[in-house]
């Protein structure tokens, strides 16, 4: 099967959510225990670089960018958000995003792109190191999630344009 990847509409937004609360019961993609509206989620992404996976029409996973700082120096600064759906992982679609998503980004004028990710998520993190990210640092004890201490590997990639 071959995932295509294509830009996210407002129409997604269902399914988008979906994987994202998937993401979010899993305890090993974000630190957010519920969901935003998509009200909430569209005001805090990048209108561009919002994309979307599907193999025979169905939504498999989603990519998106939102700023580090409104401050106009970082403009070409962002963190990256994928998920995808638990079981499509493994097939290929997050490569095909986080490819895509790095080259949508480079031709819009990012020159850096982060992540912060669960020590205890390798495949992500597998992930970003092939598609160029490094490992930048670990933030020990940096926020508490149902109560525990969770630590986040900062992973980056700088352009090479």
């Amino acid at each position: 099967m071959e995932v295509d990847i294509g830009i996210m509409s407002g129409s997604d937004w269902p399914e988008v959510l979906a994987i994202y609360e998937e993401g979010i019961a899993d305890r090993q993609a974000t630190f957010e225990t519920s969901a935003p509206s998509w009200e909430q989620w569209h005001a805090a992404h990048f209108p561009e670089c919002r994309l979307v996976a599907r193999m025979d029409g169905v939504l498999l996973g989603w990519a998106a960018l939102s700023p580090v700082s409104r401050r106009p120096c970082y403009s070409g600064v962002a963190e990256v958000s994928i998920y995808v759906r638990g079981s499509a992982r493994g097939q290929g679609v997050g490569l095909a995003l986080l490819e895509r998503l790095v080259a949508e980004s480079e031709r819009r004028g990012f020159w850096t792109l982060q992540t912060s990710t669960f020590p205890e998520n390798t495949a992500s993190l597998r992930l970003q190191a092939r598609c160029g990210f490094r490992q930048i640092g670990q933030r020990e004890r940096i926020a508490r999630l149902d109560g525990l201490w969770r630590d986040t590997v900062l992973m980056e990639r700088r352009s090479k344009k």
